[in-house]
């Protein structure tokens, strides 16, 4: 048990070495993909007994200097985050097959072990066990994800490579690090524990309210992979890369590394019970609630179908933002469970939407008049995804949502429950006429040089038909999820 977070870590470090000796054979190279998304899988579930049992399971990597070392530890939020990377890396190696086949889109061998790499930093971010190492992997995973954002080698990739790795980058450097050296100045260590490490600095005076206060502000915003407005112009601008690329930005890897650093950093550096006793969280919640909103609103007005996704995902990473900020175990709960159920619906969005692309070379939601009736499968899978993104019964979107009402009416919180109850109808407002344009308008007839349009390939209705049905399955069977979600919010002071 003790080495299997280090395994975790070597599996796909391991598999992208491998993938790049098999690049000459494509076939091999996709099968050691495959093989290697698999065996991380069962490695993952291997340890989620240990993080549900309420033990202290960690493995020290190495040490800098003493007293700072690179650890690794496993706990409830964590193995969600492990959990959701590793399955999801498995179907959407499935649909890179397809999409990239399909595309026939140049350098699949070094997409492919930039994938890898990028597994590997997810992997050291989930089991981080002190600020030390989350940072590490948390740096790793934007050098690793780069060359996947400008994929294409065009000049608007490039540009957009650059917005990309120059805001991660420099809000982790500008913010997160000074916020992680005055960790270590004033509360003496990097650990997380439940319910913070700045008690004693804050109770013996050498620590005072209003500069914890801006420590935490300094947390929330160098985390930029949360996507917190206003630092979110990196996410709309990655949406450049390739479809299989956009899936890992929004559901597998980077914005799901900026929501759980966040959480992580609120629970078990910062403290909700710390943060309520000094006054220093409330402006979070309405912050949150802005950036709900606002990218809502945004949304609307995007006829490119992934920039429209793209500000669903800022509005929606916010939830789990406001969960957190509510600063209540029920709350915390519901953002973790958040995670996972974002994390399955707006894959499933992002992979139709490449399924668009491969099949019917459109990008536009106008262009998308009566392409339901020729992709069943695929627009049948984008309206789970969107009953999901609004928070309807019967998919996981629901489940998460309704903790994190709950969490807010528990805390007599009017101003929380009125920007989910208003961003639901926005996320109505900016979805639901793309179903309706799928299925209920006519197609256009085929232009002198356009045929009509099936499926994509095989591979793509398969990774998609299988994340809608997770999606749903979430909301009847929450299962593991839920046990993790609440295990956390029962660790809490």
């Amino acid at each position: 048990m003790e080495l299997s977070p280090i395994v975790a870590l070597a599996i796909p470090a391991v598999g992208a070495f491998l993938i790049g000796l098999a690049g000459r054979w494509p076939n091999l190279r996709e099968t050691i993909t495959m093989a290697t998304a698999a065996s991380l899988f069962a490695v993952v579930v291997q340890l989620v007994p240990f993080a549900l049992d309420g033990a202290t399971h960690e493995y020290v990597l190495g040490s800098i200097v003493p007293r700072l070392r690179l650890e690794l530890h496993i706990e409830p939020l964590g193995m969600i985050f492990a959990l959701i990377a590793s399955s999801l890396w498995i179907l959407n190696s499935i649909y890179s097959i397809g999409y990239m086949r399909g595309n026939k889109e140049k350098h699949q061998t070094r997409f492919y072990i930039c994938f890898a790499l990028s597994i590997t930093s997810v992997m050291g971010l989930a089991f981080s066990g002190n600020l030390l190492t989350m940072f590490v992997f948390y740096e790793a995973l934007s050098l690793a994800t780069f060359p996947l954002v400008t994929h294409k080698g065009t000049p608007d990739a490039m540009r957009s490579g650059r917005t990309y790795l120059g805001i991660l980058v420099g809000t982790s450097v500008c913010l997160f690090l000074p916020a992680i050296i005055a960790t270590w100045v004033y509360a003496g260590t990097l650990d997380f524990r439940p319910g913070g490490v700045f008690d004693n600095a804050l109770e013996a005076g050498e620590l005072s309210p209003a500069l914890f206060g801006v420590i935490f502000a300094m947390f929330m915003y160098g985390i930029g992979k949360a996507a917190l407005m206003p630092s979110q112009r990196w996410l709309p601008a990655a949406m450049v890369a390739p479809t299989p690329v956009s899936a890992l930005l929004h559901a597998v890897a980077v914005v799901k590394a900026g929501v759980f650093s966040l959480t992580k950093v609120t629970v078990y550096t910062v403290g909700i019970d710390t943060l309520r006793a000094y006054g220093q969280g409330e402006w979070l919640v309405f912050v949150a609630g802005f950036s709900i909103v606002a990218a809502s609103f945004i949304a609307l007005f995007q006829d490119n179908l992934k920039r429209r996704l793209a500000y669903s995902t800022v509005s929606q990473l916010s939830y789990i933002t406001l969960g957190a900020a509510l600063l209540t175990p029920v709350s915390v709960a519901a953002a973790a469970l958040h995670i996972a159920a974002h994390a399955f619906g707006k894959i499933t969005l992002f992979f139709a939407a490449g399924s668009i692309y491969t099949a019917a070379h459109k990008t536009l939601v106008s262009q998308l008049d009566g392409i339901g009736r020729r992709m069943p499968w695929t627009m049948g899978a984008f309206t789970v995804g969107t009953l999901s993104m609004i928070g309807l019964p019967p998919t996981a979107g629901f489940v998460s949502k309704w903790y994190l009402v709950s969490g807010a009416w528990a805390d007599a919180q009017p101003y929380a429950i009125v920007v989910i109850v208003l961003s639901t109808l926005l996320n109505a407002a900016y979805f639901l006429p793309i179903v309706y344009r799928a299925f209920f308008r006519a197609p256009p007839a085929p232009g002198h040089h356009e045929h009509a349009h099936g499926e994509a390939p095989l591979p793509i209705v398969i990774a998609l038909t299988c994340t809608a049905a997770a999606a749903v399955g979430m909301f009847f069977v929450p299962g593991i999820f839920h046990e993790l979600a609440f295990a956390l919010a029962g660790s809490l002071p």
